[in-house]
């Protein structure tokens, strides 16, 4: 992959201006992620991804919604082990890619709360999920590439003959993406994902965490090299006072408790352990535009980068030098920010490092 890819993210949830705030809350709609696909798009972002969970809307549908309403962006839609015969996904995934030309993306989730997948059905381990997931993917690829029957034994699986029509059109199959701390979720990304995502750290950690996957990726007889991202927040503003306010305003209705409440629910996150431990180091800043305020309130990505445009590209840039080529990012309102980072802080960083072409 040549250039910086940019990625958005879709709120099937729904939206807010403030968080764990009621009255600053927005319900997911039609309307509202129309509103997020067209400005994602007129932003230029390759994909969107789209949440899974229990308050979000159901992703493969959400996925085809964005397909039939834009006319380049991919969905980044999850493939979670243990909710989807891996042949039954095998072939939505290409019916998706043949059906929407060659737009879907795959995103590898084992999910960041036990009881919460358990409370979907699924009653796998976090250690078993992982398995789980390297089973069902390499199921996926060889449906996808191997032209006769596939046979297959596993600790999960079992199949004969099987068999996935249509193919793909993206060949030999879309790309796939990772984001996770464990060592599980390394040796997984480095085996087959594309695209391995970290969640917002230090730019000198992340070149750590790089040269080791790069070290774990040279095992593998892989289609392309690893590619690295950065799942971020954005809050950028004209102004820097303007954005530590709406940053302020984000997490204004915030107690400590919630944070406890946030830490017990996804105890068994490597990535969610990471986080909450870079917000104790360093407190609400990690850097002078690395806020890790948002992790009082939301699992998973909780660090934003917040600034003036010319701060905030310089915020990305160093974890474009610490080796990341793809970053996919979100922000309050998710319209909002979207049209902002297209108009003010992209043309920034293309001038230095060029990007992926939207098609």
């Amino acid at each position: 992959m040549t250039g910086i890819e940019y990625g958005w993210y879709l709120p099937t949830h729904g939206d807010a201006t403030a968080l764990n705030n009621p009255e600053a809350a927005i319900p997911s709609s039609p309307e509202l992620l129309h509103k997020v696909v067209a400005a994602a798009e007129g932003a230029g972002f390759t994909y969107l991804l789209i949440p899974v969970g229990q308050t979000c809307w159901e992703a493969f549908m959400s996925g085809a919604f964005v397909a039939a309403n834009s006319k380049f962006i991919k969905p980044l839609i999850a493939a979670r082990p243990g909710f989807m015969n891996p042949v039954l996904a095998a072939k939505m995934i290409a019916t998706f890619d043949r059906m929407s030309g060659g737009r879907i993306a795959i995103n590898l989730i084992a999910g960041q709360a036990d009881q919460e997948v358990l409370s979907e059905g699924v009653a796998y381990s976090k250690e078993d999920r992982y398995a789980l997931m390297a089973e069902e993917t390499a199921i996926m690829k060889a449906l996808w590439t191997q032209s006769g029957g596939v046979d297959f034994e596993g600790r999960f699986h079992r199949l004969k003959g099987a068999r996935a029509v249509p193919k793909p059109v993206q060949k030999p199959y879309p790309r796939f993406y990772l984001g996770g701390g464990s060592a599980q979720a390394a040796e997984i990304s480095a085996e087959h994902a594309d695209v391995h995502l970290f969640w917002g750290d230090l730019p000198e950690k992340i070149a750590a965490n790089v040269a080791e996957l790069k070290t774990r990726a040279a095992k593998y007889d892989r289609r392309g090299p690893l590619n690295f991202g950065m799942r971020l927040q954005i809050i950028c503003r004209e102004t820097e006072a303007k954005a530590w306010a709406v940053a302020a305003a984000l997490v204004a209705s915030a107690k400590e408790s919630d944070r406890e409440k946030l830490k017990q629910r996804v105890a068994n996150s490597e990535a969610n352990r990471r986080v909450q431990a870079l917000a104790a180091e360093h407190g609400d800043r990690a850097g002078d535009h690395l806020w890790t305020g948002l992790t009082r309130v939301r699992a998973g990505a909780g660090v934003a980068v917040v600034g003036n445009p010319e701060q905030v590209a310089r915020q990305l840039q160093q974890f474009i030098d610490a080796g990341c080529s793809s970053f996919c990012l979100s922000g309050y309102l998710h319209d909002e920010e979207a049209e902002r980072f297209g108009r003010m802080v992209r043309p920034l960083l293309d001038a230095k490092n060029g990007a992926v072409a939207a098609e």
